[in-house]
């Protein structure tokens, strides 16, 4: 299977985690109060922004040594303010904070950690040499945030062997609870799945991964317990292996979305697509005929419908695939049906109650998607909703 599109558009369409602007450090002064001693890039926080956030900086004792996040209208400003006490500073003690800005929609919790160790470092070089207290700080803080920004922002980690004491920031990614994992849901390879990762139950479950098969025809495929294959893929969607999409069939309804008109322009993504939906890597479609099946997608109007008005194969366009790219990348969506039944239910008719869809009830009952589409539509009882 072809993972380099899955790869690369599956992660587009959820934001990434912001980036770091810039990275500050502030004190407060005996005389002068609190103050920017240095910034990279220099002057990206005005002194004017500064003093109107300053009391949430260099905070009071309750709140030091605990990570504090200042979101503004442009800027997310992240800190780890410190007070050292000793009778040789100026009132008695030395307060610090050393912040990154990111933009003011940015997720900015993988960076607590860093800011955190980044701020012990910089005490621990100050209660050994006065590192930060004496001299021009700026001259000497300034390459090592500037090595730090940089190196963060590219490589998501840094080495710090300023004089004795040295360190090793990181950012870990922070992710999300594991979504759950429905019967009639399909797993698609997204990345490769490393050989480490990779367990007696995953050995079994993903060689029935193939882009089509759902949940539970892989558990009986398998012969693997329908709860320990759940699990097994919810593991490996967590880490970004797989992801799940709709289950197939050719009395889907699908919808192209906004997004449809970057295929237009977007020539990464126009050769990703046609690489991927083709019947042949020999003779590849012709974009404008994969643009037309897309946009031929609408409410109402089944793949079935599609195939028979358009010559798939003649078209060299492959349809299981081209909706599989479609889902991944965000072009098309999944009109879902829910039926409702108003009259006595029989049994079958007890889950017609609007909130499964027919590929929910599908897999419960064992009746294919055809039979039910058939039997709904004879029944005045049944109402369908479609969204």
């Amino acid at each position: 299977m072809n993972l380099d599109f899955q790869k690369k558009s599956y992660h587009k369409r959820f934001p990434k985690d912001g980036i770091i602007r810039c990275i500050f450090f502030c004190e407060f002064h005996h005389t002068a109060g609190p103050i920017i001693s240095c910034q990279v890039p220099e002057n990206y926080i005005s002194k004017e922004l500064f003093d109107s956030i300053s009391v949430y900086i260099i905070t009071k004792p309750e709140l030091q040594r605990s990570t504090i996040t200042v979101t503004l209208e442009n800027y997310k400003v992240l800190g780890f303010p410190i007070r050292i006490d000793n009778k040789n500073y100026k009132r008695n003690a030395f307060h610090f904070n050393l912040c990154f800005v990111c933009d003011s929609d940015a997720r900015t919790v993988q960076y607590e950690h860093v800011v955190t160790k980044f701020s012990e470092y910089l005490m621990a070089m100050e209660i050994e040499s006065r590192f930060l207290s004496t001299g021009n700080s700026n001259q000497k803080l300034a390459p090592i945030l500037r090595q730090v920004l940089d190196d963060l922002n590219t490589k998501g980690e840094c080495a710090l062997t300023e004089g004795p004491i040295a360190t090793h920031l990181k950012v870990c990614q922070i992710r999300s609870d594991p979504i759950p994992v429905l019967d009639h849901q399909v797993p698609v390879f997204i990345k490769q799945l490393p050989s480490h990762q990779s367990d007696l139950t995953t050995q079994q479950v993903t060689p029935y991964i193939d882009g089509f098969n759902h949940i539970a025809r892989i558990a009986a495929l398998s012969t693997v317990d329908n709860n320990l294959v759940k699990a097994c893929v919810q593991n490996l969607a967590y880490y970004g292996v797989v992801a799940l999409v709709p289950l197939f069939q050719y009395g889907n309804v699908y919808c192209s979305t906004p997004k449809l008109r970057t295929l237009a322009h977007d020539l990464e993504l126009q050769k990703r697509c046609l690489n991927y939906v083709c019947r042949s890597h020999r003779q590849p479609p012709n974009l404008r005929d994969v643009f037309r099946m897309f946009s031929a997608m609408s409410r109402g109007t089944t793949i079935r419908d599609l195939c028979s008005r358009y010559n798939m194969a003649n078209l060299r366009i492959n349809e299981r695939k081209l909706v599989q790219f479609g889902v991944l990348e965000g072009l098309i969506t999944r009109i879902q049906k829910y039926p409702i039944f108003v009259g006595e239910p029989s049994d079958l008719e007890k889950s017609f109650t609007g909130s499964c869809s027919v590929d929910e009830i599908c897999c419960a009952t064992g009746v294919t998607a055809h039979q039910l589409e058939d039997r709904l539509e004879r029944d005045n009882n049944v109402v369908l909703l479609c969204k």
